[in-house]
């Protein structure tokens, strides 16, 4: 007997009913035979994907609504609010606000997720502090990556290097810096690569969040990823900058974006927010193409960022929102170009974060989720609740959908109206 069976499910690519057969917290078989199970979950034809994977969120600041009254029209701006109100955090005060978070995020399918922690001068290691011990409390539902992130730049902090080392020394997964927010963006690229060479980690970066091509430093990682043989293990957010250049212009970043084997998370829901400030008329979106770069190969990420703080004032931690949100965004309205985007909140991060044995093939590690729909286009198109979440072969959220209509339950009958002519 294996334990646990899925019945009748749904496929991303569509197809026939399956039922996947768990054992031992990995897949053991999918397939039309339905083996005895000492659990057995009645799917119905339902939609199931692998776990959802977030690639990219701010645990530390998030929630901050509620502390910081002004609103940010930029990205600098929100930079500067932030850091004010990171000079009142505590370790405890960042640990509840990241509980919360990621309860939220595995709630709502989550299994995987790369949170940045801050580290600077002002926090010191306070951030890495609060969360690292979150990657336990949290295994049995979600695997947490930590990436030690520079957001008030390296060269300008002075201390910030050697901080980033013992944060890698003392748990930190990997290193991720932020060019455009230091005096030397150049120089600062070549201080993480040196940091992830020495510690053998992958390398996460903030890149080119403007409007106009004014900086385009993703050429400098480029250069850097190629000379360390870092291919496959460098990722870079944002990147608006690249959907402000001429098309030609464009394919030749994506190229070189595919020869170094560079990962990009589109971060939707801050980079509409603080793009196009500046627009008169005619305001940009301020996404980086998620398209073109999906055409040609690059693996893309939609990813949540921040929630609820100055860089983006909303946010639930659910992925679902995403790609819901890029195919108005991002003009992925097809329902071929709507399956892609359910690549960007599974296969494609799962391969940024480089999880092993992950996706639907039998020896795969039995991270899934059940959606209430029956397509791949509908879980990006409605989007529906998630039923639900399987880690490592155990069941770890069920949702119980309940919906009474008592307007039917109760009808009555509407009052005739009155006839002309003659008074109510």
């Amino acid at each position: 007997m294996i334990d646990l069976l899925l019945r009748e499910c749904v496929l991303p690519d569509g197809g026939t009913l399956v039922h996947v057969a768990i054992e031992d917290g990995r897949i053991a078989s999918v397939g039309g035979e339905a083996p005895a199970a000492r659990e057995v979950i009645e799917v119905d034809g339902r939609l199931v994907t692998p776990g959802l994977v977030e690639a990219h969120l701010h645990l530390d600041k998030a929630l901050l609504h509620d502390r910081v009254s002004a609103t940010a029209g930029t990205a600098a701006e929100a930079i500067r609010l932030t850091g004010e109100a990171k000079r009142g955090f505590t370790v405890e005060d960042i640990r509840a606000r990241a509980r919360r978070v990621l309860d939220m995020a595995i709630a709502a399918g989550t299994t995987a997720m790369r949170g940045h922690v801050e580290i600077d001068p002002i926090l010191e290691l306070s951030a890495l502090e609060a969360v690292l011990p979150l990657k336990a409390e949290y295994a049995p539902a979600l695997d947490l990556q930590l990436c030690a992130f520079a957001q008030e730049g390296i060269l300008q902090a002075p201390g910030t290097e050697g901080l980033l080392r013992r944060a890698l020394t003392r748990g930190a997964d990997l290193v991720g810096g932020c060019p455009y927010n230091d005096t030397d963006a150049r120089k600062h690229i070549e201080i993480v690569f040196a940091l992830a060479q020495a510690f053998d980690v992958d390398v996460d970066f903030h890149i080119d969040f403007f409007d106009e091509p004014e900086h385009l430093h993703v050429r400098d990682v480029i250069e850097a990823t190629l000379r360390a043989g870092w291919q496959g293990r460098v990722s870079v957010g944002h990147l608006t900058e690249l959907a402000a250049l001429p098309i030609p212009d464009q394919d030749a970043v994506i190229a070189d974006l595919v020869a170094a084997r560079i990962g990009v998370i589109a971060l939707p829901t801050t980079d509409l927010y603080l793009m196009g400030r500046g627009d008169v008329m005619n305001v940009r979106r301020g996404i980086t193409p998620i398209r073109r770069l999906l055409e040609a190969g690059v693996p893309v990420a939609l990813a949540t960022n921040n929630v609820r703080n100055p860089f983006t004032p909303v946010g639930t931690a659910d992925l679902a929102d995403l790609p819901f949100l890029a195919t108005v965004a991002a003009h992925m309205g097809s329902a071929r170009e709507m399956r892609m985007l359910l690549d960007t909140i599974t296969v494609h991060p799962a391969r940024m974060l480089r999880l092993p044995d992950y996706g639907l093939s039998p020896g795969c590690r039995a991270n899934l989720v059940v959606w209430d729909c029956a397509t791949a286009e509908d879980a990006v198109a409605t989007p529906p609740p998630r039923l639900l979440s399987i880690k490592d072969g155990r069941v770890t959220i069920e949702h119980e959908r309940r919906l009474r209509e008592r307007w039917r339950l109760c009808p009555t009958t509407p009052a005739s109206p009155p006839i002309v002519g003659q008074p109510p």
